[in-house]
């Protein structure tokens, strides 16, 4: 038994040890950036998305590993009118039946200038599944988002996934500003 508790704390003590060394601000633009087009031509909808959307924010390169416990944590960029107004970072817990590792991209399109402030007004951070009404996208089938039928608060995208995991778990993610 002591073992099977030694794993997770090993892959966890080890997963915040490689998120620590944080990134330049100016990588993370580009890293931003590229990540957005990436999802803008893999998913044409989210275009449509972006016309009407208030602000978009994107993280590059999430990370997320478990062993029955597991984290996730990033950074990202928030653009408004296809300008850098702030960088923030993600991070949660997972707790269930999860093992492995991976990496992601994540986006969020902000629809309501409310779900934009509830963003931009919450010291103590942004909790996902709890502020606004938040619908996520698959990238193949975005066809059906289109700026005509979006009625969501925020709209999500997880795009361009690497590595391997898997289980069922319980998941808390909050999204917190990075500069002030």
């Amino acid at each position: 038994m002591k073992y099977a508790l030694r794993i997770p704390a090993l892959l966890l003590a080890l997963f915040v040890s490689l998120s620590v060394h944080a990134q330049s601000t100016q990588q993370l633009d580009r890293d931003a950036t590229a990540a957005l087009n990436a999802l803008y031509a893999a998913a044409p909808g989210a275009n449509a998305l972006a016309a009407r959307a208030k602000a978009v924010l994107v993280f590059p390169d999430v990370k997320k590993a478990a062993f029955l416990v597991g984290v996730q944590s990033g950074e990202g960029v928030l653009f408004e009118d296809g300008k850098i107004t702030g960088h923030y970072s993600i991070g949660g817990v997972l707790a269930g039946l999860e093992a492995g590792a991976a990496s992601y991209n994540y986006a969020l399109f902000f629809m309501s200038d409310t779900a934009l402030q509830g963003l931009l007004d919450r010291r103590d951070g942004f909790d996902i599944g709890f502020d606004p009404n938040i619908v996520f996208v698959s990238v193949g089938a975005t066809k059906q988002a289109t700026a005509a039928t979006a009625q969501a608060d925020v709209y999500g995208y997880v795009f361009g996934e690497q590595g391997l995991m898997g289980g069922l778990s319980l998941q808390g993610v909050k999204i917190t500003r990075l500069d002030r």
